[in-house]
C-alpha cells in the first residue's frame, strides 16, 4: 500500500467518484442552517437532508464530497489515538439512483484498486434482520460475490468475513420516524490485528411512521468514511496524530512544551484545529450553544498548555500552524486569518485572568480551612477552570493533599450526566425532523421574513433560524422590538397570504443569476457563501408578483392554505441590534 498524503487520499476519492458519474458538491459550513437538531454539521450527509427526503438536487442524483465536521459528544476521550472533535467525512450519495450492488462494489473498488488495501484484510457487517424487517440477504450475496472475484470463499457468521448484526450495529434511522434502513459497514484489519471501521453504506429503503415500517418508495445510498481513520491506515501509523493531517501541529506543540505529556499535546492539537475552523465559519466564544463549545475547546487547550508547563500565551502561534496546514483545503482560512488569530488570543488571555482568580479563591479556602476536599476541587475546576492537577501541585508545595479526592470524580461524573441530559437531542446525527408540522413552519418562516421586510424595511434579513414541530424562531437585525401595531400588521400580512391559497414552486438558476433575482426581490441573500453553483429559488405566489422569494432547498408545503393561522407569541433581545420572534401555527 502506497503511503499517500491525506490530501492525495481526499483528491483521489473525489476524482474516483467523479469518474463514476458523481458531481462534486461544496464543503458546507460547520454551522447548520435551519436545523435545531445539532449544534454543528457532524456528518457528510447533513447538508443533504432535503434531498434524501425527495427534493431534487441541482447537481443530479450522484454526489460526492469531503465535508468538514465537528462532534463533541466524546470530547472527554480526545487525547487517545483515535478520538478527535474535528474531522473530515468522505461521502458519496445516490439519490434514488443506484443501490446496494453498485454502492458496495464502488466502495470496495476505491479501497482496493485505488488505495491498495489488501482484500484479505477487509471484513464486512450486514443487517441480520429484526422483527418485521428481513435479513439483508442482498448485501450478503453482494459481499460473497466480491470476495469470490478475489478468490476468497467468504463465510457468513460471527467473526467471519461477513458478519450479520442487529439494529444496534447495522441500522440507521431516528426513533422519531422518517427514512431509515439497513447499513453495511466495511472494516480493515490493521497491523495489530484489530478491525477498524473505514466506511459505512446506509441503504434508506424504509419509512418509519406511527411505529410501523413500510417501503419508502425510493432508495437512497449514503456512504461515509472518516478521512483521518483511512489516512492512519494508509500511512501505517499508530494514531490520527501521527498522520500528516495532525503531525505538523503536534510537532510544534512538542517543541514549546516544557513537560512532555502526549495526551495533553494531542488535546491541544485537536482543540485548536477545531476552534480555528469554527471561528472561520463565523462563531465567536460565548456562553451558549456553538459559542460555548468554542469557548470550552479554547479554554481546555489552554488548561492543557499549563499542564505542559508552557509559560507564555501560545494558542495564537499554534493557530498560525493550523491555518498554514489547512489553507490548501479551506482558502477562507487565509482570508480570515487575523480575525481567527485575534479571537483565539483574546480568549486565552481572558481565561488566564480567570485562572488567576481561581488561584486566589484556592488561597482563601486554604486560609479558612487548611484543607481542600474533592468536592471543593471540582468547584474550583467548574467555576474557574482550575485543573485538579494544578490544585494538587499547589497543595503539595504546602505539604497538603486533596482530601476525599474521589469526590472530585463523582461530582464530575454527575455534572457530565446532567450535561448529557440537557443536551440530549442537540448532538444527535442524521436527518433533521421533517415532520408535517416542521415543513409547515419552514414555509411560514419565509412568509414571516417577507412580511417583516415590508413592515420594518429592506435592512431586515435572516440572521438565524430554529424550527421545531412546535414553533418557528427567527433572528433578524433590528434596534427595537416590534410595537403591538407592528406585530398585528405582520400577522395580518402572513395570514392574508395563507388565505389566498398561493402555490409554492421553485426554479433552478446558476448562482450569479439566482443572486441577482434575490437582490431584485429581497435585497439580501443570507448565507450566500454556502451555496453551490446551481441554486433553487422558491416562490410563494405568482411569479410576477410573489409574496416571498428565497434561495432554499426546502422542504415546503405545496400550498399556503395548508398552514393554518399564523400567530406571533414572543419577542426577545438576543444581542446588540438582534431581535428574535417566536411564532406558532394554529
Amino acid at each position: 500500500m502506497k503511503a499517500y498524503t491525506y490530501k492525495e487520499i481526499r483528491d483521489k476519492y473525489i476524482e474516483f467518484f467523479k469518474q463514476k458519474g458523481h458531481s462534486e458538491i461544496p464543503n458546507s459550513s460547520l454551522i447548520p442552517e435551519d436545523d435545531p437538531s445539532v449544534l454543528f454539521v457532524n456528518a457528510g450527509m447533513f447538508p443533504l437532508v432535503p434531498f434524501l427526503k425527495g427534493e431534487k438536487h441541482p447537481k443530479g442524483k450522484r454526489l460526492v464530497n469531503s465535508q468538514r465536521c465537528i462532534r463533541t459528544g466524546d470530547i472527554d476521550l480526545v487525547g487517545n489515538a483515535t478520538h478527535c472533535t474535528s474531522f473530515e467525512m468522505l461521502g458519496n450519495w445516490s439519490l434514488n439512483d443506484y443501490f446496494k450492488e453498485e454502492a458496495i462494489n464502488l466502495t470496495v473498488e476505491f479501497f482496493v484498486e485505488e488505495l491498495g488495501f489488501n482484500i484479505n484484510q477487509i471484513y464486512a457487517t450486514v443487517f441480520e434482520g429484526e422483527k418485521e424487517i428481513p435479513k439483508d440477504e442482498v448485501s450478503i450475496n453482494i459481499w460473497k460475490d466480491i470476495f469470490k472475484r478475489y478468490g476468497i470463499e467468504a463465510k457468513v457468521g460471527k467473526g467471519e468475513k461477513i458478519e450479520p448484526l442487529g439494529k444496534e450495529d447495522n441500522w440507521w434511522g431516528l426513533e422519531s420516524g422518517g427514512p431509515c434502513g439497513p447499513d453495511s459497514e466495511i472494516f480493515y484489519k490493521n497491523k495489530d490485528g484489530e478491525l477498524v471501521e473505514i466506511g459505512n453504506n446506509v441503504f434508506m429503503e424504509y419509512l418509519l411512521e406511527e411505529n410501523k415500517y413500510k417501503p419508502l418508495g425510493r432508495h437512497n445510498v449514503d456512504f461515509g468514511g472518516g478521512l483521518e481513520r483511512i489516512t492512519t491506515i494508509v500511512q501505517g501509523v499508530d494514531s490520527f496524530y501521527e498522520t500528516d493531517i495532525f503531525f505538523p501541529v503536534l510537532k510544534e506543540i512538542q517543541k514549546i512544551s516544557n513537560t512532555q505529556n502526549l495526551k495533553s499535546q494531542r488535546i491541544i492539537v485537536d482543540h485548536i484545529k477545531a476552534s480555528v475552523l469554527i471561528i472561520m465559519d463565523g462563531i465567536k466564544p460565548g456562553p451558549t450553544q456553538q459559542s460555548y463549545i468554542l469557548r470550552r475547546l479554547i479554554r481546555r487547550a489552554v488548561r492543557h498548555g499549563k499542564l505542559l508547563n508552557i509559560l507564555k500565551p501560545f494558542t495564537k502561534d499554534i493557530s498560525k500552524i493550523v491555518i498554514a496546514q489547512f489553507t490548501q483545503i479551506y482558502p477562507e482560512l487565509e482570508l480570515k486569518k487575523e480575525e481567527i488569530l485575534n479571537t483565539i488570543e483574546q480568549e486565552e488571555l481572558k481565561f488566564n485572568k480567570t485562572i488567576e482568580n481561581g488561584l486566589k479563591e484556592l488561597e482563601k479556602e486554604l486560609t479558612r480551612k487548611k484543607a481542600i476536599d474533592g468536592g471543593k476541587a471540582f468547584q474550583l475546576y467548574q467555576t474557574y477552570g482550575l485543573p485538579i492537577e494544578v490544585t494538587e501541585e499547589i497543595l503539595r508545595e504546602k505539604g497538603e493533599t486533596i482530601k476525599n479526592k474521589d469526590h472530585f470524580y463523582s461530582a464530575q461524573e454527575e455534572h457530565q450526566k446532567k450535561s448529557r441530559t440537557s443536551s440530549k437531542g442537540m448532538f444527535k446525527g442524521g436527518l433533521s425532523d421533517t415532520s408535517e408540522m416542521t415543513v409547515k413552519y419552514h414555509t411560514a418562516t419565509h412568509l414571516l421574513l417577507s412580511s417583516l421586510r415590508k413592515i420594518l424595511g429592506d435592512h431586515v434579513y435572516q440572521k438565524g433560524c430554529n424550527i421545531t414541530p412546535e414553533r418557528l424562531r427567527l433572528d433578524f437585525p433590528s434596534e427595537k422590538k416590534l410595537t403591538e401595531l407592528e406585530v398585528k400588521e405582520v400577522e395580518n400580512l402572513v395570514n392574508e397570504v395563507i388565505k389566498k391559497a398561493y402555490e409554492v414552486h421553485y426554479e433552478e438558476k446558476p448562482k450569479e443569476e439566482a443572486l441577482e433575482i434575490i437582490k431584485k426581490y429581497s435585497g439580501i441573500a443570507s448565507f450566500s457563501e454556502r451555496y453551490g453553483d446551481l441554486l433553487k429559488i422558491y416562490y410563494i405566489g405568482p411569479k410576477d408578483n410573489p409574496a416571498s422569494v428565497e434561495i432554499c432547498n426546502g422542504p415546503h408545503v405545496q400550498n399556503t392554505k395548508d398552514l393554518g393561522i399564523f400567530k406571533i407569541v414572543k419577542q426577545e433581545n438576543v444581542g446588540a441590534g438582534i431581535k428574535r420572534i417566536k411564532a406558532i401555527l394554529k
